[in-house]
Order: structure tokens, then sequence, then C-alpha cells
């Protein structure tokens, strides 16, 4: 511990003097120069690309990256021609350039490099056992797993001498934001995980094309996907439009509670987009809440579908939950489906890696699900399967 305090203040010393070196003939950063919105959103609420000419350099921008956020601002410059002075605010990061080495602490991230067709820029991860993506899986001795939150081997991360950390942040801020400031360690928030749009969460990938400088590659990319995913919303909207859409029922117990989702979310969202209906936690919040064990029950027993049962990888492991489970009727009928047909042996989902860059994909699994006659012999289902 003496050792690692030494070496952070040395490291800290060292930086200071190099600040010092580096900012000799450099112009301070002013916001106010990116006038140029190189990328505009279209569905994603959290974050901006802007450009100064004047300048050759790109701002990304990210606001709220996470549930709660209120008012919070934090900013990338990618500043290729060294215009600006080394920033020394906490909420400006700044990389000289596209990012070759790049360490990734939510799998969603490196779906979205994977998109991009640069996966083999990721040096590290966090949790590599449940990473799905295939790179990682075949070159894992040659990426490194820098840990968790308060587990995290500070030693390992500055060893693989990234250009740049992907955070993400859930009802809080990182737990290692700080650390990476002290540490010289650029760093920005990808916030797709506030996202209650399908696409918005997709569209986050075009700030890691930015990052990658792949930006060109990124907005068509993205333009794919949204068009895959429009293309088969109207296809759904004209079958369903004089038939009653399935109920659906989603989630199981957890600790003698059932969490729902709320009305306006990700996944009620697929849901009503593939033509369901789904069973929801009331009231107009932006998070899930948990309802009562007898009340969710009651939707179970009226339900045309069950979806996203946990870790359950069959209809026994189901009803062993609860013996009420095996007499209702999408049990009775083996009308229930999980999201977790593409995982690992650890229990990490792809539903929740790619399947964030890929809501087509998901929408196609659900809509073949339920209204089959849409898809026919179109798809296969890809994220889902039918318990048995």
């Amino acid at each position: 511990m003496i050792e690692r305090f030494f070496r952070d203040i040395a490291i800290a010393i060292i930086g200071a003097f190099l600040l010092v070196g580096c900012n000799a003939g450099r112009e301070s950063f002013d916001v106010s120069r990116f006038t140029e919105e190189v990328y505009t959103p279209i569905y994603a609420k959290g974050f901006t690309i802007r450009h100064s000419a004047e300048d050759g350099a790109t701002l990304i921008t990210v606001q709220n990256p996470w549930q709660g956020a209120e008012g919070v601002e934090k900013m990338l410059l990618i500043d290729p021609r060294g215009k600006f002075s080394t920033v020394t605010n906490a909420n400006l990061q700044r990389i000289e350039g596209e990012a070759a080495r790049i360490v990734c602490l939510s799998s969603s991230h490196i779906a979205m490099l994977d998109a991009l067709g640069q996966t083999e820029r990721v040096v590290g991860v966090s949790g590599i056992d449940f990473i799905t993506n295939d790179y990682i899986v075949k070159n894992r001795d040659r990426i490194g797993d820098v840990g968790y939150d308060n587990n995290m081997n500070y030693e390992l991360l500055i060893a693989l001498d990234a250009d740049i950390v992907l955070l993400y942040g859930v009802k809080a801020e990182n737990s290692i934001e700080r650390k990476l400031y002290e540490l010289g360690i650029p760093y920005l928030y990808i916030g797709e995980y506030v996202e209650q749009s399908p696409l918005g969460k997709a569209e986050w990938l075009i700030t890691v094309a930015e990052i990658t400088g792949q930006r060109t590659e990124g907005i068509a990319q993205f333009k794919l996907i949204e068009q895959n995913y429009n293309s088969l919303l109207e296809r759904v909207a004209q079958h369903i439009a004089n038939q009653p859409r399935p109920r659906v029922m989603i989630n199981t117990p957890y600790r003698d509670s059932w969490v729902l989702p709320p009305q306006h979310s990700y996944i009620t969202t697929l849901v009503s987009d593939a033509g369901g209906d789904c069973y929801t936690s009331p009231g107009n919040g932006t998070a899930s809440q948990p309802i009562d064990i007898e009340q969710a029950l009651i939707y179970t027993e009226s339900a045309d579908l069950w979806i996203n049962v946990g870790g359950c990888n069959s209809l026994r492991e189901l009803t062993d939950q609860n013996p009420r489970f095996a007499a209702t009727a999408v049990v009775t009928k083996g009308l229930v489906y999980n999201n977790n047909a593409r995982r690992t042996p650890q229990g990490g989902s792809d539903f929740w890696e790619s399947g964030v860059v890929r809501p087509d994909l998901i929408l196609k699994d659900l809509t073949t699900i339920f209204h089959p006659d849409v898809m026919g012999e179109e798809h296969t289902l890809y994220y889902y399967k039918q318990l048995k």
C-alpha cells in the first residue's frame, strides 16, 4: 500500500511537469468555438458532437449519463492539432487524435466497436468471463481484465497505456472516475444505459465512432440499423391494425419482489413496437418498480406470452420458483420465451451486449414470437429461445 501511494504521488508530480511543458504555446479551451454540429442525434438525448473548423478539433458532450443525474455534463475534446492546453477539469477530458487503445468497462461498448469493425482497439475490459464478443473471447490472453469498482486493478490499467477508458454510470458517477482523473487517464461516459428509445441506445455507437475516427462508418451503420428497425415497425403496424395485441408478462420474482418496467421504457417500447402490450408498473416514472407478488401472479395468469424470465433455461426451472406458475396458460401452452439464447457459461448475456446496438434484431425476435405471420420463415430467433 505504501509503495502504491508513493508511486501515485510520483505519477502526479511527473504529470505536473509534463503539463507545463505540453501547454507551452497552446490556447485555453473555449467551448464557444465549437459551433458546427457534425452530428445531431435523432433518437438519443444524451450527447452532442460539435466541431471547430478553425482549430481542427471536435467536442463530444454527454449529458446526465446515469439514472437520476441532473445538470451533469461530461466532455471529451479530440484535439489532433494540439491546439488547446491540457485540461485540468475533471468534467473535460482531452485526447490528441483518434483512440487506438481503448478500455471498455461495459460489454455494450465492445459491441459498438464491433459494429464499427474496430474491436482490435480493445486492450482492456471489465469482467472478461461475461463478454460474448468473438474477438474478445479468442484474444482473452492478450486483453487485460481490469476488474470492477472497488476491486479495480489500477496497476494493470496503467500498464495497458490506454488512450481512453469508456465509462458508464448506473445511479451515480462511476467510482473510478476520480482515480482516472488523478492518474491522467482520459475517459468518457457512454450513456446509452439511460436512453429509453431502442434506437436511441444504438445511436450512441456514433460517439464511439467519433472517438475512433470512424464517424462516416458509424453514421452509415446506424442508418442501416434504423432503416431495418423502422421498416419492420411499419410492417407490424399494418399487420396488427385490426388485430388485438397479445398481453405480455415480463420478468420473474427476485428476493420476494417482482419488478416491472415503467410504461415508457426500453423494453416496453420494444414490446409495443413488436405488436405486444406489456404489463408495467403503475405511475409515470422512468425507473422499474416492484409490484405486489399477488398482483404479478394475476398478470401472469392472464398473459398471452411471458418473456425475459431471468436465468431460466426450461419450464421446469421456471415452475420450480413457484408451483403456481405451472397452472398458468402461458406455461401449459409453452408460450414462455427467454432472452438468454446467447450467453457465456458464467451468465454473460449477449442480449445486453450486442443487442444494445442491434435493436432491429431484437425487434425481429419479438415480432416472430408475437406475430409469426409477419416474419414467416424470414427470421430464426437470435437472442430469444422458447422454453421447453
